[in-house]
Formats: structure tokens, C-alpha cells, sequence
């Protein structure tokens, strides 16, 4: 088996694949979570805009910009491998992505990297359309691609992680209904973790989503409840430790040849 990503393999195959996967329904892989972002905005804009001010120099709405785009990315980062592995296993269609000389690594970064791409196509669709209703511009766009490329990349890795273990599209509900959708709305989204009562504060610092959102956030606005520098430190071990555990379970070809 190949030990390393060589472009002579069926590596260009599976990310032609996974990336044809969900471009060829944009409408509902790219549209549909930027037209849901927006009624997330629009509803909590006309409500809070005048009520809430998180940062003295930032509104509301500019605020809530940030934590969508992030909150709508990383769901779809992990829908993509985890929705994609789920359907190859109970069609049976699995076999002819494993019987190429694929290695494992090529597996996962074919798998990730799609993700990312549409994790990063439905963050730019709603910037743009965000953009007619606050026109913002990133004060640090390297921040902003740091933070959206290495979150993207953990949900990816996790989209993996629960494509494999799940046997059913009941489990892999749960895994998003237990555990993506809590993190990601509990982690700053719609509110400043400093508006929290202090055990809160202090549970939301548990919460690895939270850091991704706060540093994406950091990149537009160059302001944040904990320094962008400890955020990518946390993101960066994060996404190490979570792509250790799926090489690993591709490696010995956990749920794949059975």
C-alpha cells in the first residue's frame, strides 16, 4: 500500500468525486445553508439590533455576521465526508472507492479537502449576500483564513470519524443532534461568552468550537473575549489530535472491509 499522496493514484479521482458530490446540488449543499444564515440574521438583527451591543464600537448585526458564517461552515464541513461515507456503506458503492491503490492518507485528504471546499463556498456565499444588508470588510484576512481553514478541517476530520462509526443515518442524526449542534450553538454564535455568568465562562472555555468562532470573529473586527494566538493554539491541537485518531481508524480499516 502507498504510504504518501502521489498524484499518479486514485487521489485526484476521489476529490473529483466528493467535490462533484456537492457542486452538483449547490442549491442545496452551497444555497440552502446561506439562505438559512440569513433568516438567522434577519430575525435576530430586527430583534436584538437596538437591545445588544456586545463590543462598544461593533452592532449587533456585524457581531452576528462572524458566528453564522462559522457556525454554517463548520456544519457543513462535517456533512460532507460523514453524509457521503454513511451513503457509500448502505448503498454498497464503497467497495469502489477501496479497491483503488489508495492509501490512507490519500483517503483522508481527499475526504477533508472537500469538505473544506464547501465549508469555504458556503462562508464566501454568505459574507457576499451578508455584505447588501453590512457592508464589512475582514481588518486581518490572514486571521479569517487561518481560522476558517483549520476549523473546516476539524469538522472534516470529525465528518470522518462519524462517517465510520455510524451504521445508520439514525447514528450519525445523533452525532449531529448530541454533539455538533450544542458545540456550535453554545460557543459565542449569537452572544459574547462575557455576558455569561462566570461558571458558563468558564464551561464555554471547554468548548473547542468556541475558539474557532472566537478567532474567525477576531479576524474581522480585531477585537475578542481570549487572544486569537491561544485560539489557534487550541484549533491547531484539536485538529492534530482528531486527525491522529481518523488515520489511525482508516489504517486498520475500522468499519470499511466488514
Amino acid at each position: 500500500m502507498q504510504k504518501d499522496i502521489k498524484f499518479g493514484s486514485g487521489f485526484p479521482t476521489l476529490l473529483y468525486k466528493e467535490l462533484l458530490r456537492f457542486w452538483k446540488v449547490a442549491a442545496q449543499t452551497v444555497a440552502a445553508p446561506v439562505i438559512t444564515a440569513m433568516l438567522y440574521l434577519l430575525v435576530f438583527a430586527h430583534v436584538l439590533e437596538d437591545r445588544v451591543r456586545m463590543y462598544d464600537a461593533v452592532p449587533y448585526t456585524a457581531f452576528l455576521i462572524p458566528g453564522l458564517m462559522m457556525m454554517s461552515m463548520l456544519q457543513n464541513a462535517f456533512a460532507n465526508p460523514s453524509s457521503s461515507l454513511i451513503q457509500s456503506r448502505i448503498t454498497g458503492n464503497l467497495v469502489f472507492v477501496l479497491l483503488p491503490p489508495l492509501s490512507h492518507y490519500e483517503f483522508f485528504a481527499a475526504y477533508v479537502i472537500a469538505a473544506v471546499l464547501r465549508g469555504l463556498c458556503v462562508g464566501l456565499g454568505i459574507w457576499i449576500v451578508a455584505s447588501f444588508f453590512v457592508p464589512m470588510w475582514p481588518a486581518s484576512v490572514l486571521w479569517v483564513l487561518v481560522f476558517a481553514v483549520l476549523s473546516c478541517c476539524i469538522l472534516a476530520v470529525l465528518g470522518i470519524i462519524a462517517g465510520l462509526w455510524s451504521e445508520k443515518f439514525d447514528q450519525l442524526a445523533a452525532f449531529q443532534n448530541f454533539l455538533i449542534m450544542p458545540a456550535t450553538f453554545l460557543s459565542g454564535v449569537f452572544y459574547s461568552i462575557h455576558s455569561l455568568p462566570a461558571f458558563w465562562q468558564s464551561v464555554s472555555h471547554w468548548n473547542p468550537v468556541f475558539y474557532m468562532i472566537d478567532g474567525f470573529r477576531y479576524g474581522f473586527f480585531e477585537v475578542s473575549d481570549v487572544s486569537p494566538w491561544h485560539s489557534v493554539a487550541v484549533v491547531a491541537a484539536f485538529f492534530v489530535l482528531l486527525s491522529a485518531c481518523a488515520l489511525r481508524l482508516l489504517s486498520r480499516g475500522y468499519k470499511l472491509r466488514t
